[in-house]
């Protein structure tokens, strides 16, 4: 597996895959073709067919027009590249307006990037065992924490980082809860984060507690929503999860910093897992891939704050994403705004949840998180494409604009 940092990656929203992905996509190809006379990107499949919802040609466009030459945009989303839903294909143009070279990349989840060139994009693989359950079998053989095992492979430095990533979600959850009015595009919704918090407050122990929670996910979500700076956590799109749990065990529990850091190295060798051995894209194997795997992330970190053993972690994590399975990628609008946010907050008190359970429990558990791994892999597979991002099925099946 390769550097939690590619993991966690600190941007701006709405999506991942489909602004992150193709905004770093453009930047490359823009720095191997300065000298070309215009450009013409196609978008395929799922990064053609919701696009515009994500503001795919924006952050294209924003790159590309820097070098003030014309930019063309061609939207293909009945075509789908085999090697993954979300392909495009950059060429650059000569005076005559005629290709003169061309690059088709794919960007497979999580701001990350796939294609001819980039063996080495994201750096060497670090991890040396790279399933959940060799993992545990090492953390149990040697009585090292999975945090550990993290800063084992990546270095101390890896420290260093994590406080930048916990500084950037508590700065969004603060951020999206001091912020009121409409998130951007036509469905003209409304910010619910600040409402949430405030009714939260007048409520006493549990109802309060998870108002708070749902509070901290909507802050989060809305601020990515409305394109400011989150985390990928593994996603854009699910990226309110883990920084909701935390925050609100932070504040309400006063685990120190350094705890929280120990918490977020859980939760990325948990995605990484995911994401090495089947997708965290949306568009490859549905919503399952994000929210479910920020769930799983989520609990697995608030086992470790707990002081939950490897196995009783393992199965927070697997009780997250389980209950996920299946779970379909159908934006409404092509926006990741519904059903997108309110599932980050439903997760983040699943992720709660799925700790209690773990914590009453020896750990031991007959499905274990690999299997369920692979299981979601297939699953996801499985789907019809327009269940997959492609705003074609589901919620978005039908949604006119009109209907607001």
């Amino acid at each position: 597996m390769k550097s939690i940092k590619e993991l966690y990656r600190i941007g701006t929203g709405p999506s991942s895959s489909h602004t992150m992905g193709p905004r770093k996509a453009a930047e490359i190809f823009l720095s191997n073709h300065r000298h070309a006379s215009g450009y013409e990107v196609i978008l395929y499949g799922s990064l053609a067919a919701t696009g515009k919802g994500h503001m795919t040609d924006a952050a294209i466009i924003d790159v590309l027009s820097q070098s003030d030459l014309p930019v063309k945009i061609i939207w293909k989303p009945d075509v789908f590249l085999p090697y993954h839903p979300n392909g495009m294909t950059f060429r650059s143009l000569n005076a005559a307006g005629l290709p003169s070279d061309e690059w088709t990349v794919y960007s497979v989840g999580g701001g990350a990037i796939e294609g001819e060139g980039l063996a080495h994009e994201g750096g060497a693989e670090i991890y040396g065992k790279n399933t959940m359950s060799e993992i545990m079998d090492y953390c149990d053989r040697s009585g090292r924490s999975y945090w550990e095992y993290v800063e084992q492979c990546e270095g101390k430095d890896i420290n260093n980082f994590l406080d930048e990533v916990w500084a950037t979600m508590k700065a969004a959850v603060e951020k999206g809860l001091a912020t009121d009015g409409r998130l951007p595009g036509p469905l003209n919704l409304r910010r619910k984060a600040r409402a949430y918090y405030m009714r939260a407050e007048g409520y006493r122990d549990n109802l309060r507690s998870r108002g708070l929670v749902f509070s901290y996910a909507l802050a989060v979500s809305e601020e990515n929503a409305s394109g400011g700076t989150i985390v990928t956590a593994p996603t854009c799109g699910s990226c309110g999860v883990v920084p909701a749990v935390l925050y609100h065990l932070w504040k309400s529990r006063n685990f120190s910093d350094m705890e929280i850091r120990h918490a977020l190295a859980t939760a990325a060798l948990i995605g990484n897992v995911v994401k090495h051995n089947a997708s965290i894209s949306g568009a490859d194997v549905g919503c399952q891939g994000e929210v479910g795997v920020a769930c799983a992330m989520a609990a697995g970190a608030a086992c470790q704050l707990f002081g939950g053993s490897p196995a009783q972690i393992e199965y927070a994590a697997e009780m997250g994403l389980e209950h996920h399975l299946g779970m379909t990628c159908d934006p409404v609008c092509g926006l990741v705004q519904i059903p997108c946010i309110e599932r980050n907050a439903y997760a983040a008190a699943r992720a709660l949840d799925a700790n209690i359970y773990s914590s009453f429990s020896d750990g031991r558990h007959r499905v274990s998180f690999d299997k369920l791994i692979q299981v979601m892999k297939e699953t996801g597979h499985d789907l019809p494409s327009l269940y997959k991002e492609t705003g074609a099925g589901g919620l978005a099946k039908d949604y006119k604009i009109d209907n607001v």
